[in-house]
């Protein structure tokens, strides 16, 4: 489905504009934690209670968990297939737990530029990312199902562009392993069965586009090579990610020495512990713990940051985010391979002597000025001319990592 971000004048948000009802919403949750599974299952019944025309997919584990406890048909992949390749199905994701929750279902889509609208639900250890509280799970997906439904509910929401071909596979969910006697009454019935009022064209929901780095890893040679934990594929090709890569020593009680290149040009051998690129959204993670910068998502930039340097005079820094950045191995590195993490999930390779990490930032829009890239991260409120612009990112600052929170006092 092609979605449509439409900028607007009170905020530097988008708005969600839906060309037809979703109908394929990918559910995660957060692993090993009872609460959030009788929350998902009670989210999901309502979901398929008020909005019949949806479809309901889940990882493999997760639907497994849950199919016993569940009336409507759950889809999920083929055994044996990996999850990603939900990718190519999912019209929405709405996860369920903390941060790495909405690290994990970004990561399903690592290796495509296209990522489906989050609405995330805060119920982990932090939830600095996800500002919804799972008790407003009514109001917010109804904010976002019906965002972009015009005031008649659009009586053509089916009709398909000229051109285009009359089957679309995207709308098709994935073959069922579960519960598969009752998907053949799952029939899709738009925004028209929805009681209550539409949100209206000029209501769509708040949307923070994060934007992502795009790594690649080359050998001595130049050549780029694959492995990456990211990708179950093993295929040579970038992977996105949302928060941050790094280049650390690991095991070896050695300081990793990295060769540091800025738009092409040396900057520095940098001798410590490792070296981290973050998104704005990745700077409240390692970074931030390793000294770095506190960066509004909206800055679009990356952050290089370095983890205990033995040189004091290595800071760390802020620069624009159509910037390209390559860390080498160096010959004098001591050890013979540093470990690469992409969003906290380790590759399967390490990086050796000689060898590049090369990280540019996520292009966002395309050559006509469409919204292309990103993290569509489903916010509070509406936008429009009811928006009151209240910055979410500043409320997480006080509310969460308490920022600047007096000396001696106890922390609520």
């Amino acid at each position: 489905m092609l979605i449509l971000y439409t900028e607007t004048r009170n905020n530097d948000l988008v708005c969600l504009q839906w060309p037809s009802p979703p109908r394929n919403i990918l559910l995660t949750k957060k692993n090993d934690t009872p609460k959030i599974t009788e929350s998902l299952i009670e989210y999901a019944q309502h979901i398929r209670s008020s909005y019949p025309g949806v479809h309901l997919l889940f990882e493999r584990h997760v639907a497994e968990e849950v199919h016993g406890r569940l009336a409507c048909p759950v889809y999920t992949t083929p055994a044996g297939v990996p999850a990603a390749a939900l990718q190519h199905k999912t019209d929405m994701i709405c996860t369920l737990g903390g941060d790495g929750t909405i690290l994990h279902a970004s990561s399903l889509f690592a290796n495509t530029q296209r990522v489906p609208p989050i609405l995330s639900f805060s119920m982990g250890t932090l939830g600095f990312l996800g500002e919804w509280k799972f008790k407003e799970y009514k109001r917010a997906f109804r904010e976002v199902y019906m965002s972009g439904a015009s005031a008649g509910y659009g009586s053509n929401l089916f009709t398909k562009p000229e051109g285009q071909h009359q089957q679309d596979d995207s709308h098709s969910p994935i073959p069922s392993s579960y519960n598969a006697a009752h998907a053949a009454a799952v029939q899709p019935t738009g925004w028209s069965s929805i009681r209550g009022k539409s949100m209206g064209s000029n209501r769509g929901a708040r949307v923070l586009l994060r934007n992502r780095l795009r790594v690649g890893v080359f050998d001595a040679d130049g050549n780029r090579i694959g492995g990456n934990s990211q990708d179950p594929s093993g295929s040579d090709s970038d992977v996105y990610a949302m928060n941050e890569v790094i280049v650390h020593r690991g095991g070896d009680p050695h300081l990793a020495i990295v060769e540091v290149f800025v738009g092409g040009r040396f900057l520095t051998e940098a001798v410590a512990d490792g070296m981290i690129i973050s998104t704005p959204t990745g700077s409240t993670a390692y970074s931030l713990s390793s000294g770095g910068s506190i960066v509004h998502p909206l800055v679009k930039s990356l952050l290089l940051t370095p983890v205990c340097p033995r040189s004091l005079s290595f800071r760390p820094l802020v620069l624009p985010a159509n910037t390209p950045i390559t860390l080498r191995l160096s010959e004098k590195n001591r050890g013979r391979e540093v470990e690469v993490s992409i969003d906290g999930v380790r590759r399967s390779k390490g990086v050796g002597v000689g060898m590049e990490v090369r990280v540019f930032g996520e292009r966002m829009k395309d050559k006509h000025g469409n919204w292309c890239g990103g993290v569509p991260s489903v916010v509070r409120g509406a936008c429009g001319a009811e928006a009151t612009g209240e910055d979410h990112w500043v409320g997480g600052l006080n509310g969460l990592l308490k920022f600047n929170y007096p000396f001696g006092e106890e922390v609520s």
